[in-house]
């Protein structure tokens, strides 16, 4: 009797195990539900992947990289990631403060004593990495074809000039990208090499990133995805529009990349190609502090800067938001897990990589299509993934 009891029970085990779902199973055939909506296979796409602890529970590629080769996207296409190559920039400066070659305190003056007006010793480095040292963007967006092939020298060109500040620093956010051209000089000012190659050598190459590069006009670049725009006369470029400006004339899909977006040759606010895969790595070297210490990530990924109401800037300007030093964070709420993100927005790039640390969780969505709203399929993979 008690041998057919333990047979039973040990069935029974079985069979309500086999019925059990699977929640990351689950999580993953909700998410493939969302994507496959919102990027079709014959169209430009995106990579999405979910690492949970240390196991990959969703990999998978939507759409084509390139609309002339037709080449599917998956986990080793490589995107220009946009603005989350910001979190790169303030880790070098990071290491350096931790290396006591720099203090986050300092002025930005005393790295840059060309510049004329005297609020930039008022303006510090932290200011510079928080979006909160008052700098207006200030470009000179007149000639566009001298700034779709603009660098780092052109869009700097009107900090040593500049007379004005929008706020007080450390009062205020608003979200520009020369500022972290700025802590790019630093570090070359301070370590004596070039932008790049510090990053490959202290970031990249520590952090198991090996193929992860910053983009140049000639360089080559193995599986790389172009970024597209749908073309219409909203959309449309000024000098296509001048052109080809007929509103009857076929809708179709258009590179827009190095040659046709403005500034997209500057690396240190967002000229880094990488990979899904490729970031994993990446999230990993954060979590076991092999690029910087437990404390410097702690403080990277600390409120700094409040965003919410800003009357300067509204990019991701909702409430309870928050700017660290190169991440977004938001904290925990009844409705939403505490989470620390950035966005990517360049030419026909859009992307997202979120980090949900009390869960242990990356999300990242690597597209080459502007047209979705990210901020809803991060809300929805929340609840996919039960947070």
């Amino acid at each position: 009797m008690k041998k057919h009891l333990f047979t039973f029970m040990v069935m029974a085990s079985i069979i309500t195990t086999a019925c059990t779902p699977n929640p990351d199973k689950e999580a993953a055939k909700q998410i493939d539900t969302l994507c496959s909506q919102l990027f079709p296979a014959d169209e430009p796409g995106a990579a999405v992947l979910v690492l949970k602890g240390d196991n990959i529970i969703f990999d998978k590629g939507y759409g084509i990289a390139d609309i002339d080769t037709k080449v599917p996207i998956d986990g080793n296409t490589f995107f220009n990631i946009a603005s989350v190559s910001k979190q790169f920039t303030a880790t070098a400066a990071m290491q350096l403060a931790e290396q006591g070659r720099i203090s986050l305190d300092d002025s930005v003056k005393m790295y840059f004593p060309e510049y004329k007006a005297d609020f930039y010793n008022r303006i510090k480095i932290k200011h510079l990495l928080s979006h909160s040292s008052g700098i207006p963007d200030a470009r000179d967006r007149s000639d566009r074809n001298k700034n779709i092939f603009g660098t780092e020298v052109l869009a700097m060109s009107y900090l040593p000039d500049l007379n004005f500040l929008n706020f007080e620093p450390g009062t205020n956010y608003e979200y520009i990208n020369p500022t972290f051209l700025m802590v790019a000089c630093i570090v070359e000012k301070v370590s004596g090499k070039p932008f790049t190659e510090y990053v490959r050598e202290n970031i990249f190459i520590p952090a198991g990133m090996d193929k992860t590069l910053y983009f140049e006009p000639d360089a080559v670049i193995e599986n790389m995805a172009h970024g597209y725009e749908y073309e219409d006369v909203e959309n449309m470029p000024e000098e296509r529009t001048a052109t080809e400006g007929a509103s009857d004339a076929p809708k179709k899909w258009y590179e827009y990349d190095y040659g046709e977006e403005t500034f997209f040759a500057t690396k240190a606010d967002g000229g880094i190609y990488t990979s899904t895969h490729q970031f994993v790595n990446w999230e990993k070297a954060l979590r076991d502090n092999k690029v910087m210490s437990e404390q410097s990530r702690i403080d990277a990924q600390s409120p700094h800067t409040p965003i919410a109401g800003s009357t300067y800037s509204d990019y991701q300007n909702r409430p309870n938001t928050f700017y660290g030093y190169g991440w977004f964070i938001e904290p925990e709420t009844d409705s939403s897990p505490l989470k620390i993100y950035h966005t990517g927005d360049n030419g026909g790039f859009k992307i997202l990589a979120a980090r949900y640390p009390e869960q242990n969780i990356l999300v990242l969505v690597f597209a080459n299509r502007a047209d979705w709203d990210r901020y809803k399929l991060m809300q929805d993979i929340e609840k996919a993934l039960g947070m």
